[in-house]
């Protein structure tokens, strides 16, 4: 019966490892079979790092760069005035009546933009207006409420 602990890899499967930087002696001594010179002999910092290019002028450094991205930018979810067709007249809409339609994800702020016209009152209720959507509402008979 075999015995688990008995188990071992059949002769000649496994090498010995190559002991490199012993001596003269040894046939691996002196370089370390790293060769004589130039980059891949010396030791310290790795080369496969990303967009490392032998030495040359990295291509991201190569390009120019240009523009700025604002860190303290706020996004919001815009909705134009002939997306709230759908809603009867007089309704109350506000953040959770457009999430419910499909008009905006739940985790951006709404601002209501005036494409199109509206030609029922509305309440709507949302965290910012453009001034063109704000007039056309309140013509149209409905109310425009800010919201924190």
């Amino acid at each position: 019966m075999v015995n688990l602990s008995e188990l071992k890899p059949c002769s000649g499967a496994r090498h010995k490892p190559k002991r490199v930087g012993r001596g003269v002696g040894s046939g691996h001594g002196k370089t370390a079979c790293r060769g004589d010179k130039g980059q891949n002999s010396r030791s310290g910092r790795d080369k496969r790092t990303v967009g490392f290019e032998g030495g040359q002028m990295p291509l991201s450094r190569r390009i120019p760069k240009r523009g700025f991205k604002n860190p303290f930018r706020k996004e919001y979810a815009a909705v134009n005035l002939d997306m709230l067709k759908r809603f009867k007249a007089g309704a109350v809409v506000s953040e959770q009546e457009l999430v419910e339609a499909g008009l905006v994800k739940k985790d951006l702020p709404v601002k209501i933009l005036g494409k199109g016209e509206l030609d029922k009152p509305l309440f709507i209720r949302a965290h910012l207006f453009s001034a063109g959507a704000k007039t056309k509402i309140e013509s149209a008979g409905g109310k425009a409420e800010v919201i924190k």
